[in-house]
């Protein structure tokens, strides 16, 4: 296998043309097209996700990511009244909020944003990673949220949500609101797909990561090894832990939906065994990695130079992705996070 950050960030580069980037979500859910990747043979398959369910066997298990994206992006006005956007990460201490927002000048220390006559963003710390810690006046920030708030779209979406993404951009199995971006392989995914995979025999077992902005962000610098990774909080469930556990002790194989739900799991075995319960990882996977958990990934089109497309060529192999995303580009597939599916069995 490769040795780990042999290859460099140059590597995961590749030419994509914009019209590609899926800008709505598909009409009917389901519906997407399915790229296959097999391993042994070096194939590349072009199939649908209604196909999908051929591709497990009884005894597999499948696991997803619960988390629902918060309608985090709130827009108001500098006491100028020009206006400034945040953005809100995660819950910090004490009633306060991790946030990241433009312009920088606006969330300076003591700087506030109103969101209307008597609601503000007030910020109170600015953190070495551009990260500030913030506080809601007028109000709470779910209040906040349900009457101010936007569905954080994507940054490469050039338009402002519509009631279509209030569904289309969530999984149908959506769960707590904690995360910024939705685990986007889950959303081919309709009930009755889910249903029937579990009639097959087919174990399901449901995790938490929450995604944070920095799944958006590029490696910058050309030596992989050297970028770091925005650390992103988990839960594995018990019931979880076992049925992965069980599927892997009766040698079925454990399916990740999403590159979420790798680093989820991976990291809740980097010391050994699956292990139940809350964390906050800053793992990153590039080729040349063990993997302990994960055996098989369903997964979108990701960014060029991302680490989510450096994740999944540790999985399927350097060589053998780059050549799928250039015969995706070829057969206009649709990219990112309203796009197609790929299938790594």
């Amino acid at each position: 296998m490769t040795e780990r950050h042999a290859l460099r960030t140059s590597d995961f580069d590749y030419p994509l043309p914009p019209e590609l980037i899926a800008q709505h979500p598909i009409a009917a859910r389901g519906a997407s097209r399915l790229m296959v990747l097999h391993r042994d043979t070096n194939r590349l398959e072009h199939r649908w996700f209604a196909d999908f369910p051929s591709l497990l066997s009884p005894g597999d298990c499948l696991v997803l990511n619960t988390t629902r994206v918060r309608h985090a992006r709130l827009i108001g006005h500098r006491p100028s009244g020009a206006p400034a956007e945040v953005l809100l990460i995660h819950p910090g201490v004490n009633g306060t909020w991790i946030a990241m927002g433009k312009p920088g000048s606006a969330l300076r220390p003591g700087k506030r944003i109103a969101l209307s006559d008597s609601i503000a963003i007030e910020t109170l710390e600015v953190f070495e990673n551009g990260n500030r810690a913030i506080r809601f006046i007028g109000a709470s920030a779910e209040e906040a949220m349900q009457r101010f708030g936007r569905l954080p779209l994507p940054p490469y979406i050039r338009r402002d949500p519509d009631e279509r993404d209030e569904a289309g951009y969530q999984t149908i199995y959506a769960d707590r609101e904690s995360s910024v971006a939705a685990p986007t392989a889950g959303l081919h995914f309709t009930a009755e797909t889910l249903a029937h995979v579990e009639r097959m025999g087919v174990a399901i077992a449901r995790l938490e990561l929450e995604v944070g902005p920095g799944t958006f962000k590029p490696v910058e610098g050309e030596d992989i090894g050297t970028h770091a990774m925005h650390p992103e909080r988990y839960h594995v469930p018990e019931a979880a832990r076992d049925l992965v556990a069980g599927t892997r002790r009766r040698g079925g194989r454990v399916w990740a939906v999403g590159t979420t739900v790798v680093r989820a799991l991976e990291s809740a075995a980097v010391s050994g065994a699956l292990r139940a319960g809350s964390g906050e990882t800053t793992l990153m996977i590039t080729p040349g990695y063990r993997f302990r958990v994960v055996d098989c990934l369903l997964t979108n089109f990701h960014l060029p130079r991302s680490t989510l497309l450096m994740l999944v060529s540790a999985l399927a192999g350097h060589e053998l992705v780059m050549r799928a995303y250039t015969e995706a580009v070829e057969q206009r597939y649709r990219f990112y996070s309203y796009g197609d599916a790929m299938a790594i069995p």
